[in-house]
């Protein structure tokens, strides 16, 4: 059994920095792929990015070279650098750890945490 819990959510100013961070607990070392989406009010949720157990990384457009994320595999945790926010960055965001335990497949969410870009 594996879960999630994000931190690091707030209130910023456009051009501003924040830095999230997924922590999962339980069997962490089953876990294969981190991500994290985002859901802005009256928006379908989106990947913002996605790590794999290798480190390769996916990020969506609208945040690449803005946004990184880090993975530690050893202690199941990903973080998410967020630098030049902008107001269309404020959203939910979410983490989902996905993998095998046991022969079955899972995918587990956090809670999700709220970033907001406003002055």
């Amino acid at each position: 059994q594996v879960q999630v819990a994000e931190s690091g959510g707030g209130l910023v100013q456009p051009g501003g920095s924040l830095r999230l961070s997924c922590v999962a607990s339980g069997d962490v070392h089953s876990i294969d792929a981190m991500g994290w989406y985002r859901q802005a009010p009256g928006k379908q949720r989106e990947l913002v990015a996605a790590v794999s157990t290798g480190g390769s990384t996916t990020y969506a457009p609208s945040v690449k070279d803005r946004f990184t994320a880090h993975r530690v595999n050893a202690n199941g945790t990903m973080y998410l650098q967020m630098n030049s926010l902008r107001p269309e960055d404020t959203a939910v965001y979410s983490c989902l750890a996905g993998g095998n335990y046991g022969g079955d497949t899972f995918g587990v969410w956090g809670q999700g945490i709220q970033v907001t870009v406003s002055t």
